[in-house]
């Protein structure tokens, strides 16, 4: 069963003291508890944009570079290979930041069967195809993906299963939750790490 949507408006409440709560998880014994209740065994990865950059000059491409994924085919791969596909109605980061920069109404995509336990008033279950074009729409307004398991979300949707569910974020670098890294204890925030991207320096 979903849990009641009181549970979102408390976590917007909550949204502004996050970088207070975050500083709590560096004091010993109280960073061990907060782990364990919301980020125990999470695994994130932080995509970065694909970008395209037209330069004016020559430059040679060696073959290694035909084999680097692109982080935008990680994400696809994900959602080809799901079944259960839920993209939230909004952006609860930004929506709780109120946010004026970025689209609030694009939301997070959830993939797995946890969807199934996802309360139906917070989103929808849509096909393969529509959860592909929200990530387009997503990129096209400069959002990144952040991809992976995440406690904290199996808590406010209610899912039962954690390892049913499968999270991409849509951020801004205005609002997003995972800004409050730095104040996180290292027992927490290095379970979230970055996808390398490719530089070319000329």
């Amino acid at each position: 069963m979903s849990l009641p949507i009181w549970i979102v408006r408390l976590i917007k409440f909550g949204f502004p003291y996050r970088f207070s709560i975050a500083r709590l998880s560096k004091v010993p014994l109280l960073g061990k508890i907060i782990k364990y209740l919301f980020f125990h065994e999470d695994k994130i990865i932080l995509l970065p944009q694909n970008k395209t950059v037209k330069l004016k000059t020559k430059i040679d491409i060696a073959e290694d570079f035909e084999n680097i994924v692109l982080p935008s085919q990680i994400v696809k791969h994900f959602i080809e290979q799901s079944n259960y596909h839920f993209i939230m109605n909004f952006c609860i980061c930004r929506d709780s930041a109120h946010c004026s920069d970025y689209p609030i109404h694009l939301g997070c995509l959830f993939l797995g069967r946890g969807v199934l336990d996802i309360n139906p008033k917070l989103g929808r279950l849509v096909s393969k195809k529509d959860a592909l074009e929200h990530i387009r729409q997503c990129q096209d307004a400069g959002l990144v993906h952040l991809i992976g398991r995440n406690k904290l979300d199996k808590i406010w949707l209610g899912v039962r299963h954690g390892h049913q569910l499968l999270t991409i974020c849509n951020c801004c670098p205005c609002c997003c939750l995972w800004k409050m890294l730095p104040y996180l204890g290292r027992q927490i925030s290095s379970n979230v790490t970055r996808m390398p991207g490719v530089r070319v320096e000329v």
